[in-house]
């Protein structure tokens, strides 16, 4: 299978920017083990103005749906991003 079965395609210029933002929080005081907390909440949010932005909601219906594709696409973005990270960090390491 691939991500783009998953993703949509104009999402996925947030994986960058949410790795560009955990790496901001790195070296913020924000302890570690809340960063990726805080990128899926950015990552949510994002996603909800885009979703927002792009379709209408005219009822109860379509607000849900874009509720749910906002939280959903939110999730595995900042998923994507923080396991990119956690990629590159393995990659450097000398074992």
């Amino acid at each position: 299978m691939e991500f783009q079965q998953y993703i949509r395609t104009e999402l996925l210029i947030l994986v960058p920017v949410l790795y560009l933002i955990g790496l901001a929080l790195k070296k913020s005081p924000l302890p570690d083990k809340w960063i990726p907390l805080v990128l899926g909440l950015v990552s949510v949010a994002l996603c909800a103005a885009w979703v927002l932005s792009t379709g209408p909601i005219g009822d109860a219906a379509s607000f849900f749906a874009a509720l749910f594709t906002a939280v959903t696409q939110g999730v595995l973005l900042a998923g994507t991003g923080v396991y990119a990270n956690q990629l590159y960090k393995q990659a450097k390491k000398d074992e």
